[in-house]
């Protein structure tokens, strides 16, 4: 990674973009239909910015969500490197391809999966233009649906790169890409796994009835197939999480409730343990860590504190790290909401163990922890070391 400035939170941004408009704090509250007093403690760093409110403000702005969400790391990955993954991306007919070791090829597509669900996202970017040239080699030399599937599950390790450093027009011209090849296999679960990739760029955008538009697309044309086979499961239920997310978050408790219940019918496919596949995670756990999260969205962090409480010494077999780091992420909101500071650290804390890479810069997790620094003002060893490793300017 290369030494950048330090990352900017999220109420620094709001503030910056609304003085940059000469807007009141009142007319912008007015305009994102929030209280001023709510937007005041987000400016100065007193309350966690739910991703609806931001998505409210950026709107009220007119800016992307992402301009007030910024640049997560404080180091920022080398840019041959993104500009190497980029053109890999961009080069989808004809890749300059010299060693293609097809066989070799499912192997090595499982591991970069590996490294993804594992949130090792420093040795996933260096690998992942070569394996995507060499997907793309193999799906246009065999013209088999395995080989394009596998090329739709390396462009899934690619838009989670680009989502996660923080390049969100490179996330949607993977999406595009993998939706291409999704369509290229005539497979329904390839193209359930793109569907749902192409409904994250509307959540990370803030769109969320547009990415229930393209999840109930999805679902309504695979319908058919979903109970056919653990793939098909898995898919089907990855896409109703998907939707449970975008409903809460458009604050639809009617269709969040719709969605989750289907969740929750499909993961009875699945008693033993979550599973893994194309990569994405299904199953009875992935459903309860969704189902805390709308609790979170909806407003009832009481709800969402007491579903903690039941998941402390309540095994959830077959998460990968990304989804452990989620629960614990999620956890942090409901405390800090809740008004339970100590325990939102440990929280953190414990997310930071699970999957440390993902922990330091996800939005959710260094908003909890930007708020955090703000309220403690005396200092806290743990809070001071945390906030140090996340780069957070406050430390």
């Amino acid at each position: 990674m290369h030494a950048a400035t330090a990352p900017t939170a999220v109420g620094e941004n709001i503030a910056v973009q609304r003085k940059a408009r000469e807007l009141s704090q009142q007319a912008l509250a007015n305009r994102a239909k929030i209280s001023k007093s709510l937007l005041a403690k987000i400016e100065i760093g007193d309350r966690a910015c739910r991703p609806a409110v931001a998505a409210s403000i950026a709107g009220a702005l007119g800016v992307p969500l992402t301009v007030l969400y910024g640049q997560p790391y404080a180091e920022s990955p080398d840019p041959h490197l993104i500009d190497a993954l980029r053109s890999s991306v961009r080069r989808h007919r004809h890749p300059a391809v010299t060693d293609l070791r097809a066989d070799q090829l499912p192997a090595d597509i499982d591991a970069a999966s590996r490294m993804r669900a594992s949130t090792n996202y420093a040795r996933l970017l260096p690998i992942l233009p070569a394996l995507i040239a060499r997907a793309v080699a193999h799906a246009h030399d065999t013209q088999e649906p395995t080989a394009w599937e596998l090329l739709v599950d390396a462009y899934s390790c690619a838009f989670t790169i680009a989502h996660r450093l923080g390049y969100p027009d490179l996330a949607d011209l993977v999406a595009a890409r993998q939706e291409w090849a999704a369509n290229q296999s005539w497979t329904p679960v390839a193209q359930m796994a793109a569907a749902w990739t192409e409904a994250g760029c509307y959540q990370s955008a803030g769109d969320y009835l547009e990415g229930l538009a393209v999840t109930d697309r999805a679902l309504t044309s695979m319908s058919a197939i979903a109970t056919d086979s653990v793939a098909g499961v898995v898919a089907a239920g990855s896409l109703h999480l998907r939707a449970v997310t975008l409903a809460s978050r458009a604050r639809d408790g009617a269709t969040t409730k719709f969605h989750l219940e289907k969740a929750k019918r499909l993961a009875g496919y699945i008693p033993d343990a979550d599973l893994y596949r194309n990569n994405l995670t299904f199953g009875p756990g992935n459903v309860v860590l969704h189902e805390l999260a709308t609790h979170i969205e909806l407003e009832r962090p009481r709800r969402a504190v007491a579903m903690v409480d039941e998941l402390t010494d309540v095994p959830l077999p077959g998460l990968a790290p990304t989804r452990v780091g989620h629960l614990h992420i999620d956890a942090a909101r409901a405390h800090l909401a809740a008004g339970d500071r100590d325990e939102a650290l440990q929280s953190l804390l414990r997310a930071r163990d699970a999957a440390p890479q993902m922990a330091r810069i996800h939005p959710m997790a260094r908003e909890v922890l930007r708020v955090l620094v703000s309220l403690h003002r005396r200092s806290k060893p743990e809070l001071a070391i945390l906030a140090k490793w996340a780069g957070l300017h406050e430390a």
